[in-house]
């Protein structure tokens, strides 16, 4: 059992504790963004690590209109709050905040801004942190694709909340229409670029045992190609992080009774179980192949 960070409170009563969280596409600064149910998950969440895997900022959306309620800034204060108790928080930007990719290499109250990086999990997996947008052919090959699509997106989720109104009314469970959709869409342009296992094949290009990403909003833990591919998720319909537990093991928690797939409040699905021994945790600010 790994002793919390120095410095760090001894969790509430009901508090869940991790030795590492990862989130990200949290969306700041749209009203997609499920802030209160994320400031629940926050504040009922313990962890040595804090990832934020990029999109924690819509810079998109926010050119385009401003919006920043106080929930909002609850939750960046939260997570800042964190910092400072002991919690070591890093960010990797995505596509919707690349204006802080120009901070990489900095500390911001307390978070680590990096491009990509190698987490060491409790059993010895050495597994790449990286966002994931520039393995996505949509954005690589078709920037204006990419902006049309987040777009589409926006309306699609407006869409969702009346058609929802509409099942919640006749009896039916919540179904996300918008993910359903998003999800086809990304598949749909496999031509020019299988985002997992391009993924998997630049994890095992490195050296590396797995990869952690978001981007595609789907939350999932699997192997490809004997590589182990894990996507955290999103805080716009899944409601989802991926934590890892004191003996390496990981798992993909769901908080909200909206989840976009039905699940109710804080599910989870079965570990990926951990083999293999121990070393030192290191976290390395650059993703590279092992010596030799």
């Amino acid at each position: 059992m790994h002793a919390p960070p120095k410095g760090s409170e001894a969790p509430a009563t009901g508090e869940r504790t991790y030795r590492t969280v990862w989130i990200s596409d949290l969306h700041l600064g749209t009203p997609g963004c499920e802030a209160t149910a994320l400031l629940e998950f926050l504040r009922t969440t313990e962890c040595e690590t804090l990832y934020l895997v990029g999109d924690i900022i819509d810079g998109w959306q926010l050119r385009r209109n401003w919006y920043w309620p106080q929930a909002h800034n609850d939750v960046v204060q939260k997570i800042l709050r964190k910092a400072r108790k002991g919690t070591r928080v890093i960010f990797i930007p995505g596509n919707h905040d690349e204006f802080a990719r120009r901070y990489v290499a900095h500390n911001f109250g307390g978070v680590d801004v990096m491009d990509d990086c190698v987490h060491v999990t409790a059993d010895g997996r050495r597994l790449w942190i990286t966002h994931g947008d520039l393995f996505d052919g949509v954005v690589q090959c078709a920037r204006w694709l990419a902006l049309a699509g987040d777009t589409s997106y926006t309306l699609i989720l407006r869409l969702n909340r009346w058609f929802n109104r509409l099942r919640a009314r006749l009896g039916l469970p919540y179904w996300s229409l918008s993910s359903y959709l998003k999800l086809r869409v990304k598949r749909a342009v496999s031509y020019v670029s299988d985002f997992e296992h391009a993924l998997a094949r630049e994890a095992y290009r490195r050296g590396v045992h797995g990869v952690v990403c978001g981007h595609i909003h789907h939350a999932e833990i699997r192997e490809i190609e004997g590589i182990l591919y894990c996507n955290d998720g999103d805080w716009v319909e899944s409601l989802s992080a991926l934590v890892e537990h004191a003996d390496g093991s990981l798992e993909i928690v769901r908080s909200g009774s909206m989840a976009a797939d039905g699940y109710p409040r804080t599910t989870r699905s079965p570990p990926a179980q951990a083999t293999g021994t121990a070393p030192p945790l290191i976290v390395s600010p650059q993703a590279r192949s092992p010596a030799g």
